[in-house]
């Protein structure tokens, strides 16, 4: 797929106030300082359609930006470490969870993980809970420049094994790099494939 446009609509705090249109709508999502904001600036191949930020965080709202007119990506906040008050984390929680149950335009969730590190609670806590409420979701290994190949290939197996403790199966995984653009094509062509599916 090629990118031809990329542009910002809206952000919100309310799952309600969300585009109308009935645009395929693909979310991302990953705990705080995971590199998101890098990676969808990587897909649509801009420097700052997404904020980036040296403090995590950064993203406190439901962000939609419409690509190539045709679907939209949904930036959604980090879950985990922010410097938010506490009050403010279980905003971002209510909001995030009330996105998942209820947004109906959503094919699926792209749960982004540092391949630098070992399986962490949060990230499993959380696609427990997309597992239980029946929504769609793979993991995006980010970060993989930073690792030797042999490294990462043992982060991800090991990985796939702590997944394989609670899951019948692995979710679709994609390896990616923000700065080195490794994993572009590849997820750029599977929204493209899943776009000219039924929606």
């Amino acid at each position: 797929m090629k990118i031809k446009s990329a542009e910002f609509i809206m952000s919100n705090s309310e799952v309600a106030k969300c585009p109308k249109d009935r645009l395929p709508e693909y979310a991302f999502i990953g705990r705080s300082n995971v590199g998101k904001s890098s990676l969808i600036n990587m897909l649509v191949d801009q420097k700052n359609l997404a904020k980036t930020s040296g403090r995590p965080g950064k993203t406190q709202l439901i962000n939609h930006f419409t690509i190539n007119k045709n679907w939209f990506l949904v930036d959604l906040p980090g879950y985990g470490y922010a410097r938010v008050s506490k009050k403010a984390k279980k905003t971002f929680q209510r909001f995030i969870t009330d996105y998942f149950e209820k947004r109906e335009q959503l094919v699926l969730a792209f749960v982004l993980v540092d391949s630098r590190h070992e399986p962490q609670p949060i990230d499993q806590e959380f696609m427990q809970y997309l597992g239980e409420h029946g929504v769609p979701f793979h993991i995006v290994f980010t970060k993989a420049d930073k690792l030797k190949p042999g490294a990462l290939v043992r982060n991800i197996k090991a990985y796939e094994e702590k997944m394989l403790e609670t899951w019948e199966q692995m979710p679709r995984c994609f390896t990616t790099s923000a700065s080195k653009y490794e994993g572009r094509d590849e997820l750029l062509n599977y929204i493209g494939e899943l776009n000219t599916a039924d929606f």
